[in-house]
């Protein structure tokens, strides 16, 4: 239970869900973790918990379209802990559930700001803090749908396809340049989550779907392996992303998605 022990981890994203679960996972194994959520209260809530395990964490507030924010997490990171050696760019929202001829540009910018140039943002502001370190790896969550496309969510495949090649760009930046940062990308399929419900409220909301249970029934129909995902399947491979076990991974997409896009 010491996979991580001596690094220093930022989640983003980190009051629910995926977040909620990395960060969590991550002080299991060792490491120190700075979690930030838009919702400060959410964060503050996360690293509580961790710091009454005995684990040690801070929480705080973050809007990740915002260079000040990622200023001030960064400084908080560097200042509590003394460096950073893991960045997870996990924060996101869902697609619009709209089709692209319907789609408004102001949700598409949306979704683009948070999805993307947030990443973007993260994975910038990482290098910088890291690259006179040891050794460190960003972790960006994508989605299966930055692997495939689907139906009513242009915005969201379109954020998260780029999110994939982003990924590959900075490592291989981060590669020539010298630098022992790795960046990897991680896909998860349906996972159990918050974000999720609130999805499935707007699809049956806008006729997509009868009612949630019926959405979500037919999305985990999806899953070969039967089942949606968790957070703590999601948390397991990025544990492996961010340990000295991926030493040798950098510029790949890790999928975690049941057998989802097998088919």
């Amino acid at each position: 239970m010491a996979r991580l022990r001596g690094k220093t981890a930022l989640v983003t994203g980190g009051g629910s869900g995926i977040g909620e679960g990395v960060a969590a996972a991550f002080a299991r194994e060792g490491a120190c973790v700075v979690v930030t959520d838009l919702d400060g209260a959410a964060a503050a809530r996360v690293a509580a918990a961790i710091v009454a395990e005995g684990g040690r964490a801070v929480g705080l507030a973050q809007d990740v379209t915002r260079e000040q924010d990622w200023d001030v997490a960064i400084e908080r990171a560097l200042g509590e802990f003394g460096g950073l050696s893991v960045l997870v760019n996990n924060a996101g929202i869902a697609p619009s559930a709209d089709p692209i001829e319907t789609l408004s540009l102001a949700d598409w910018r949306r979704t683009m700001a948070v999805n993307l140039d947030g990443v973007f943002l993260g994975t910038r502001a990482g290098i910088r803090a890291m690259k006179a370190g040891a050794a460190g790896s960003i972790i960006n969550i994508s989605s299966v749908y930055g692997l495939v496309g689907t139906t009513r969510a242009p915005d969201y495949v379109a954020a998260k396809g780029a999110v994939r090649l982003l990924s590959k760009a900075a490592a291989l930046e981060c590669a020539e340049a010298g630098y022992r940062i790795r960046v990897n990308s991680l896909h998860p399929g349906f996972i159990d989550t918050p974000m999720l419900e609130r999805g499935l409220a707007q699809m049956s909301r806008k006729g997509i779907v009868p009612d949630p249970a019926t959405g979500k029934a037919a999305i985990t129909g999806m899953h070969p392996i039967g089942r949606l995902g968790t957070p703590t399947d999601v948390a397991a491979a990025a544990i492996y992303l961010a340990s000295e076990e991926s030493a040798f991974m950098t510029g790949a997409e890790l999928v975690v998605d049941g057998g989802y896009t097998a088919r």
